[in-house]
């Protein structure tokens, strides 16, 4: 019985003995591989050298993430630009014309009965053209369909020729009737008017008459009929 005991008791020892060995050959081992694998970081750590931070991606700009706050949403426009205003060049002034005699085309003519002196009738002629022109003579005056032209005053003459720039207005006044009461014979009721004008040979009439218009009652000529020269101010018309 005693023999069996010390027995089992060497064998127990020596298996405690073999697991001590073992432990013991693990641990340095381990304690071995530690100290290779981990010494270099406790080193690192110990020096007090800096650790560069990681690199961080820059924020989105903007312009870039389109949400409009820079005003450009990175879309093209709709709408093309439009063309820049182009500014005329300043026209020329229109070159007057050249001086010529007034006529029907490049004047307008009126005529309207006068209470003083009684039994006259002013014409009016104004020029509308883009040049200067000239009254030469006197009218040659047509009521209704007359075949002859009334005779001027000749002492009505003025000194020269009557010139009307554009928008100026020459005259001439027309004796209708006696005015002493007396009967001229072949008098007549006329209800319209043609106006002819001379040119510088005071030989015929030169481009178109004028029709100024007569009172709707007409007006009433006889053989006493006449006219005055062409003048430059009213005043001098209405003086014969």
């Amino acid at each position: 019985m005693s023999v069996r005991t010390s027995r089992v008791r060497l064998a127990v020892a020596a298996s405690v003995a073999l697991a001590a060995l073992s432990l013991t050959a693990c641990t340095d081992n381990d304690s071995g591989d530690i100290a290779t694998a981990t010494g270099p970081t406790l080193k690192a750590a110990s020096s007090g050298a800096p650790t560069a931070p990681a690199p961080t991606a820059p924020a989105p700009s903007a312009a870039a993430s389109g949400d409009g706050a820079s005003g450009d949403t990175g879309k093209a426009p709709t709408t093309a630009p439009k063309a820049p205003t182009r500014i005329p060049a300043p026209s020329k002034p229109a070159k007057p014309a050249e001086p010529g005699t007034c006529e029907g085309g490049n004047t307008k003519t009126t005529a309207a009965p006068l209470n003083r002196p009684v039994n006259h009738m002013l014409l009016t002629v104004t020029n509308t053209g883009t040049g200067a022109c000239f009254l030469y003579g006197y009218p040659a005056v047509r009521f209704g369909e007359a075949q002859a032209v009334p005779p001027v005053i000749e002492d009505s003459k003025p000194q020269a020729v009557v010139t009307l720039q554009p928008g100026e207005s020459g005259y001439a006044s027309i004796n209708l009737s006696s005015t002493d009461g007396g009967n001229a014979g072949h008098g007549y009721t006329a209800t319209s008017l043609t106006v002819y004008f001379s040119g510088p040979a005071m030989s015929g009439s030169v481009g178109t008459g004028a029709h100024p218009a007569l009172p709707a009652k007409g007006v009433y000529v006889d053989d006493s009929l006449k006219v005055t020269y062409w003048q430059q101010s009213m005043d001098d018309a209405t003086s014969w």
